[in-house]
């Protein structure tokens, strides 16, 4: 029975594979994330609080790294680093404020992002 298992998940990781390629984005799970990406997933399904001003302000996606979506989509939060500032560390999440099924973790200020694997 195990093995069954374990070929059905082999098996979904090339969709996987396939549906992050169609985004342009890899994939993490939830699981793989630093421990401080989780909390903060944890704020913003919980609505808050959120220890920075600006989280939870629209993302822009001006690199256009993420898939186009309309003008107010997207928000952002920070992942709290050892840094005196908000550091390079963000989830960016689109649709409803609580909702976090569309969410993408960035540690390199945007320049690249993973699609959160829930």
């Amino acid at each position: 029975m195990l093995a069954g298992v374990a070929l059905s998940c082999a098996l979904a990781q090339p969709v996987l594979a396939r549906q992050a390629a169609d985004d342009g984005t890899g994939t993490i799970a939830v699981q793989q994330l630093p421990n401080e990406a989780q909390s903060t997933l944890e704020r913003i399904e919980a609505g808050g609080p959120f220890p920075y001003a600006k989280d939870g302000s629209r993302f822009g996606n001006y690199e256009r790294a993420l898939p186009q979506r309309s003008r107010n989509y997207y928000r952002e939060y920070t992942v709290k680093t050892n840094s005196r500032n908000r550091g390079a560390r963000r989830i960016v999440c689109g649709g409803d404020q609580r909702a976090t099924n569309d969410c993408y973790y960035t540690d390199d200020h945007y320049n690249s992002f993973k699609r959160i694997a829930k």
